[in-house]
């Protein structure tokens, strides 16, 4: 119908329809940078002359100027182009697997527990180690049948270099003797070895990057037994997602390329936890009794 109007008739009949503003003479490609306006079709320019003519009567009337009609058929609209902060992501996942896979080369390079803490001390892969005091790799004997792995250090492992030297420490010291056993017949060590500020949760990329050395620590010294202390180490060492309560109790096989055998784990409240929940000290006593049966058992083989 608009094509067989005039162009006051069609100016008009979008006043009576109740379109009652105008932007601008001409449309807008919003997508472009510099605004421009698109290019108009071929009726458009006599459509927006009879606009501009006709603006001046319709506003002594008390009608506002209506805008020109779309064109026939579809207008293609260029795509908008990448934003900066698309660029950003790229370059920050990119930098990231960068920095895990340094860390897995880095970590296969070492030979012995000290090498490894050697390699570690020149690593630059991790944002912890700037705003961390010390390293806290590894406290106990690494030739011991059983490795503890905590989540990351905390205030005094910071100052002191050394993995759970805090509260939790001591509570794991008593713990350790319950058992007959001490630091010389155990090896302590975490999942992320710089403490991140103000004692925050690492992030996943904070602890991807640490992985390969916890891992390549793991085949170095080849325990009988791995025990994660807390949800966090549990996570990351037996690739489990339930909650400690429900894994403590059950033991898994953990197994690498370069491990000779499968190696006995399971999962044990983290130390942190018993101090703020003191009722699970029960169960924990259950889990180190089964501990030292199984440490026995080894030792009888």
């Amino acid at each position: 119908m608009a094509q067989m109007l005039r162009p006051r008739e069609l100016l008009q009949w979008y006043v009576e329809a109740g379109v009652d503003e105008t932007i601008a003479d001409a449309p807008v490609n919003r997508l472009r940078r510099d605004g421009a306006p698109a290019a108009a079709s071929a009726a458009e320019p006599a459509v927006a002359s009879a606009v501009a003519a006709e603006r001046g009567g319709l506003a002594d009337a008390g009608q506002a100027a209506m805008p020109s009609p779309p064109a026939a058929g579809p207008r293609a609209l260029a795509p908008s182009p990448p934003t900066p902060e698309l660029f950003a992501d790229a370059a920050t996942a990119s930098t990231a697997d960068g920095e895990v896979s340094a860390a897995v080369h880095q970590a296969q390079a070492a030979n012995s527990v000290e090498e490894l803490r050697r390699i570690l001390l020149a690593f630059d892969g991790c944002a912890l180690k700037r705003t961390a005091t010390n390293l806290v790799f590894t406290d106990g004997n690494p030739q011991a049948p059983m490795l503890f792995v905590g989540e990351a250090p905390g205030a005094e492992e910071d100052r002191q270099g050394l993995p759970f030297v805090g509260p939790s420490g001591r509570l794991l010291d008593k713990m350790l003797e319950s058992i007959g056993l001490d630091r010389s017949r155990v090896l302590i060590s975490n999942t992320v070895f710089w403490r991140p500020p103000g004692n925050r949760t690492p992030t996943s990329q904070e602890t991807a990057v640490c992985m390969p050395f916890l891992e390549r620590l793991i085949e170095l010294v080849d325990p009988r037994i791995l025990v994660a202390l807390g949800g966090p180490a549990a996570k990351a060492v037996l690739a489990q997602t339930t909650g400690v309560g429900r894994l403590r109790g059950k033991w898994f096989s953990y197994s690498t390329a370069r491990l000779v055998r499968p190696i006995a784990a399971t999962a044990m409240f983290h130390p942190a936890y018993l101090l703020r929940s003191p009722g699970q000290k029960r169960d924990t006593w259950r889990d180190l009794l089964e501990i030292k049966r199984r440490l026995a058992a080894d030792a009888g083989a």
